[in-house]
């Protein structure tokens, strides 16, 4: 997680946790005339629209007092769905025994991109199964994680 997504994620968690809901992921894009800050949300029961817009109002008040983030910028609050992002090693363990589709920073063993069975945590690593190969991926070289939902 960037700098700036560690900075918002501190200042918003508070704020989440109090209402009764986990901070699920983060994710920030600057843009030069307007930024957008999503964040994902996970409850107990999931999550509704008026969830949302609960924590929107309690998110929103946090970052306009705090103002971390220079001019406009667009405020989404959203569940995980179905297909979530994966970015701590909690959540890969949370989802052991899914699907996943991973994508690394670097190529590893001549692929970046994996998609197979999400075996658990080993230490700082995850380990996926992708036909009869069990890759340990560093979380670290993760760029970009998320379930495969299956119907």
């Amino acid at each position: 997680m960037a700098a700036m997504e560690q900075t918002l994620a501190h200042m918003v968690t508070p704020a989440i946790e109090a209402l009764g809901f986990e901070l699920w992921g983060l994710e920030y894009q600057s843009g030069r005339r307007h930024s957008l800050l999503r964040v994902f949300i996970e409850g107990p029961d999931g999550v509704t629209v008026d969830d949302c817009a609960l924590v929107s109002r309690q998110v929103s008040a946090v970052l306009d007092v705090e103002d971390p983030i220079a001019g406009e910028y667009t405020l989404e609050i959203s569940s995980p769905g179905l297909d979530r992002n994966l970015y701590t090693l909690d959540h890969f363990r949370r989802h052991t025994g899914d699907q996943v589709r991973v994508r690394l920073q670097e190529p590893f063993e001549g692929r970046r991109n994996f998609r197979g069975l999400l075996q658990g945590v080993e230490g700082e690593d995850v380990v996926v199964v992708v036909g009869e190969d069990e890759f340990l991926l560093p979380l670290e070289w993760i760029e970009k994680a998320n379930v495969v939902p299956s119907f």
